[in-house]
């Protein structure tokens, strides 16, 4: 405990001050931060000046990040017949219809992203308070309730991101991992600002992005210069 208290007291240090860093100086601290054992993950966090209770200033989305995540997506897809037969020949580690219900509502989640064809909400409906809180359940907007079953799974597993604000108008999201090399976290980190930018609800008023930080998944955060993280 001692060891990890001393690291995190020398990470903060480095920290200390400094605020509204270019991309490329906010992205060489955390990688020289990024200490942990395993291979940290690249996180952002951006405060918006909305308020997602209101339908009108609710914001969401997807990105495709040109560099992908670095991470193995586990996809669980809602099919039947030849659709389910696409989404298992695409890479799908999970799919099923009734069975699948059953499975979640008895606690097996371990999945990062689900699909399901149209004809399969009504089913999925059933299980609004299980996925909804994780951010999973299947969307039209986002392209996760489709017939397209081959691109959608292909696209979760090449680094699609899905965005939505939180509560208090924050957007949580893993834009890459450490090892990366920093140009490619740049690139990550401004195509999700951009597809962020773009995705602003017709209801926001005022400043709409109001503070932009990254961090690795052990280390302090850095606020980054808005006009640096959407210029490329």
């Amino acid at each position: 405990m001692a060891k990890h208290g001393k690291r995190t007291r020398a990470a903060r240090e480095q920290f200390e001050g400094k605020a509204y860093l270019p991309v490329e100086d906010a992205i060489a601290l955390v990688k020289a931060n990024a200490t942990a054992k395993f291979d940290e993950t690249v996180e952002i966090a951006m405060n918006l000046g909305v308020d997602p209770r209101h339908a009108d200033q609710m914001v969401r989305g997807v990105v495709q990040l040109p560099n992908g995540t670095g991470k193995d997506v586990r996809v669980a897809v809602f099919a039947r017949g030849a659709k389910a037969e696409e989404a298992q020949a695409a890479g799908a580690e999970v799919v099923g219809a009734e069975d699948l219900v059953e499975s979640i509502q008895g606690g097996n989640l371990n999945f990062d992203r689900v699909i399901a064809t149209p004809d399969m909400m009504p089913l999925v409906g059933r299980l609004g308070k299980i996925l909804g809180p994780r951010n999973l359940m299947p969307n039209p907007k986002v392209g996760t309730v489709t017939m397209d079953v081959k691109s959608a799974v292909e696209a979760a597993k090449g680094g699609e991101v899905q965005f939505k604000a939180e509560k208090a108008g924050v957007i949580h999201a893993g834009v890459g991992k450490a090892s990366f090399e920093p140009e490619k976290l740049a690139q990550n980190i401004r195509a999700f600002v951009e597809a962020v930018s773009r995705a602003k609800p017709s209801g926001a008023k005022g400043t709409y992005m109001k503070k932009v930080s990254i961090s690795s998944t052990m280390g302090p955060g850095v606020s980054i210069d808005l006009g640096s993280a959407t210029q490329g």
